[in-house]
């Protein structure tokens, strides 16, 4: 299927791994000139190597920049002040007790997953509305529908996202601009692979991933976890113009976690 992105500009956050990384790969295969975001230039590098490796034509673009932070978000505006594709992928998570959650981690949480959405959103939404043109997509997750209580501040962030995406979809209102939110369910990247080790150490991965899938994620109807590409390949229809009744929606891409019919 031809997504018809040749020619257009993406900004994919937190992008040099994880659901990020394969979501920028995926928009760049489909040929949207595609900027690779990380905290460090190194990581930012490293992703970019990889990306070429496998897809020698891509369009790339670096950007090292913090965007959890209002300097980060300074710098990422003044590098690239427009765009056609906004992916607020850039997200923290951690399993805390939450009678041991801190205010500081309260704060810190919301900051990144949320915050940064907002400010990023905040300049490029307005653009894309004068140029009648664009895409906003934030990854949010099935705890936000889903929460579990090992990540109370985690579920909040997501399901913040959630609603702050519903609202600004309601100020494209007769545009041609769509902003919308995909909701991956557990999904194989670095960090969730590194947790599920953890809770079962004496494992092979591969038992690992099973056994906690039962028993942590026991509706899902896949089984398994996720494969980022998996969630990239929605990511990548969503900002296309194929989708362009697509609005205001919450898209799940969980493998059946969520036990509801919508």
């Amino acid at each position: 299927m031809e997504l018809n992105l040749k020619g257009k500009t993406a900004l994919v956050t937190a992008s040099s791994g994880g659901i990020g990384k394969a979501i920028a790969t995926r928009l760049a295969q489909e040929g949207a000139t595609t900027i690779i975001n990380g905290r460090s230039e190194d990581s930012v590098n490293r992703a970019i190597e990889e990306i070429l490796e496998d897809n020698p034509g891509a369009t790339l673009q670096g950007l090292a920049a913090d965007n959890g932070t209002v300097a980060g978000i300074e710098k990422t505006i003044e590098r690239f002040p427009e765009v056609d594709i906004l992916v607020n992928n850039l997200g923290i998570f951690a399993a805390v007790d939450f009678f041991d959650i801190t205010d500081d981690q309260w704060r810190e949480i919301f900051d990144v997953n949320v915050m940064s959405g907002i400010r990023l959103s905040r300049h490029y939404l307005k653009r894309m509305l004068d140029q009648n043109s664009g895409r906003i997509i934030f990854i949010s997750s099935e705890s936000g529908v889903l929460p579990a209580p090992e990540m109370a501040h985690y579920a909040m962030t997501k399901t913040a996202q959630l609603t702050l995406s519903r609202s600004l979809a309601e100020l494209t209102k007769g545009t041609k601009v769509t902003v919308n939110s995909v909701l991956p369910g557990s999904t194989v990247t670095p960090g969730v692979r590194e947790f599920v080790k953890g809770l079962y150490p004496d494992e092979s991965f591969e038992s690992a991933e099973k056994n906690f899938v039962s028993e942590n994620r026991p509706t899902s109807l896949i089984q398994r976890l996720i494969n980022p590409e998996e969630i990239a390949n929605l990511v990548a229809f969503v900002a296309s113009p194929l989708a362009s009744a697509i609005n205001g929606a919450a898209l799940r891409s969980d493998g059946g976690i969520v036990p509801t019919i919508i």
